[in-house]
């Protein structure tokens, strides 16, 4: 059972490096964060504005 997972992690870990030794992969971390900012700035721009305060 030990033997089975731990190979199914280095044949896994093995077609990771060919892919990205071997094609264009891309940047996921510049992804991430490309897709962080569009989503602060749509929640930023379609936010509700706080209610006002009545100090009457």
């Amino acid at each position: 059972m030990v033997f089975g997972g731990g190979f199914k992690f280095l044949v896994g870990v093995g077609c990771g490096v060919y892919v990205a030794q071997n094609y264009n992969v891309p940047n996921v971390k510049k992804l991430f964060n490309t897709y962080v900012f569009l989503a602060k700035h749509v929640e930023e721009t379609y936010r509700k504005p706080p209610p006002k305060k009545d100090d009457d």
